[in-house]
């Protein structure tokens, strides 16, 4: 595989797309519109400064400004998949909206092509039939800051081919992930399928009435050594992303969603992204 499309351009869609054309992959970074990929370039320079910053290696030699050149961004969908070996997609996680996605990927991608979703917690086999080629599709999960936190998880579909999978496998190690093979299908992968009911009852807490994100969030870091609590987790990973996995959820989940939606979507406060969530981040100068 030599040409990479990923669609989605968010916090982890960026990330997926830096990564990437890091590891000397030439990428195409697909979002709605121009606004949206604007704010692609901004963070795609962000990540660049982040990588030196981390000390990733090869980053301060010129490789993360390199990356950037590598990536094309378009608004075109067509265009995005004309000569794609793989696309990677990491649009929100909205079962409708991914499923659309594929139904028109279908029509526009060659028949070569591979597809693989981000998806945090759907099964791949909930789109598997809206690609249109079951057996060249499967789930390929990433962390947040995959620089660092660099598992990827693949896991495929009773229809998945054996070889499209095992090239996937093979594709993650070469952009720098450790690849965690799925033997089956489970919802939440492994990552979140102990990250989410962590969360989870972090949000629980909150809807309850037991304390406030603060609160919550010190009591964990301070008794576990953890590094951040279930609100920080959730400014990180973002609350449109929090928003659409809780209001699948059971009636206290669904409460919660309701409550990022009235007093932080609608507002605009989609976590560290916007420079404010639960929390107040610095912004880029």
């Amino acid at each position: 595989m030599k040409n990479i499309t990923v669609l989605g351009t968010g916090v982890l869609g960026s990330q997926i797309a830096f990564q990437t054309a890091f590891h000397g992959f030439d990428v195409v970074a697909y979002d709605i519109d121009q606004a949206a990929l604007d704010r692609a370039a901004e963070r795609f320079e962000g990540l660049a400064a982040r990588y030196v910053a981390d000390g990733v290696e090869n980053a301060a030699d010129g490789g993360a400004q390199s990356a950037i050149g590598r990536i094309r961004l378009t608004s075109d969908l067509a265009d995005a998949a004309s000569d794609a070996d793989l696309i990677i997609e990491a649009v929100p996680e909205s079962l409708e909206l991914k499923q659309s996605i594929y139904r028109t990927l279908a029509g526009v991608a060659p028949a070569t092509t591979i597809f693989a979703t981000n998806s945090s917690t759907l099964l791949p086999s909930a789109l598997a039939e809206s690609t249109g080629r079951p057996d060249r599709f499967l789930a390929l999960h990433f962390a947040n800051e995959i620089w660092s936190h660099n598992t990827a998880e693949v896991m495929g579909t009773p229809d998945t081919a054996p070889g499209v999978y095992d090239q996937v496998v093979d594709f993650a190690a070469q952009i720098g992930m450790v690849p965690i093979e799925i033997k089956k299908e489970k919802a939440g992968y492994l990552l979140n399928s102990l990250l989410v009911p962590f969360l989870e009852a972090g949000a629980e807490l909150l809807v309850d009435g037991i304390a406030e994100p603060e609160a919550i969030d010190a009591t964990w870091r301070i008794g576990t050594g953890a590094p951040a609590g279930p609100f920080e987790i959730y400014d990180i990973v973002g609350l449109t992303t929090a928003y659409n996995i809780s209001r699948m959820g059971g009636e206290k989940q669904q409460r919660f969603a309701e409550l990022l939606k009235d007093q932080y979507i609608d507002k605009g406060k989609l976590g560290v992204a916007t420079g404010e969530g639960f929390y107040t981040y610095p912004r880029a100068s």
